[in-house]
């Protein structure tokens, strides 16, 4: 699904949040969000691409303008179109998603910059929290959507994700992230 064409400027954000027009709840429509891993393998020669199928989040702007949120994804629910490597992300070796079935993202504030906002929160992996913080592209759309689109880089040894079985998976991740929200 593609983006709309109404990003917004930090300016007109700021307008937006002051002005309390973005003022109350959000949920995340999982329609139109996604969460995408991207890594690499055989020593960067193969391309891994996956997405999770089970994306779910909330989110709050204060009428002063301060937002917070989760992004909820379902460890278990990557999908790599290679259903023996799916089933190895799952375990113990990778997610362990039996036993850290969920990995979060919690947002603590959301501020315009630059082209966009930053967004710093709180990343949940197995169990291990990190601070994480990145750049995101922002549309408000007038019928009540805010899309967030963004691309973090994440190493997996952060969160004790270090089976690298001769060295061959790379330990710096990309997560390319769509998350639109609804007014609830």
């Amino acid at each position: 699904m593609q983006a709309p064409s109404g990003q917004i400027t930090a300016p007109a954000l700021q307008a937006l949040l002051e002005n309390g027009a973005l003022a109350g709840e959000w949920v995340l429509d999982p329609r139109k969000s996604s969460v995408q891993l991207k890594s690499r393998s055989m020593g960067g020669l193969i391309r891994v691409n996956g997405f999770f199928r089970d994306v779910s989040g909330k989110g709050a702007v204060s009428p002063d303008g301060e937002v917070s949120g989760i992004v909820t994804v379902a460890a278990a629910s990557i999908d790599t179109r290679n259903t023996r490597r799916d089933t190895h992300l799952r375990s113990a070796d990778f997610f362990d998603s039996d036993n850290h079935p969920d990995i979060t993202f919690t947002a603590d504030g959301i501020r315009p910059s630059g082209q966009g906002v930053a967004v710093t929160g709180a990343l949940t992996v197995c169990g291990r929290t990190r601070l994480l913080s990145f750049d995101a592209s922002a549309s408000v759309l007038g019928d009540g959507e805010i899309w967030l689109d963004a691309e973090v880089r994440v190493n997996r040894a952060d969160f004790g994700l270090i089976w690298n079985l001769l060295g061959m998976v790379a330990r710096t991740n990309t997560l390319t992230v769509r998350a639109v929200f609804i007014r609830r």
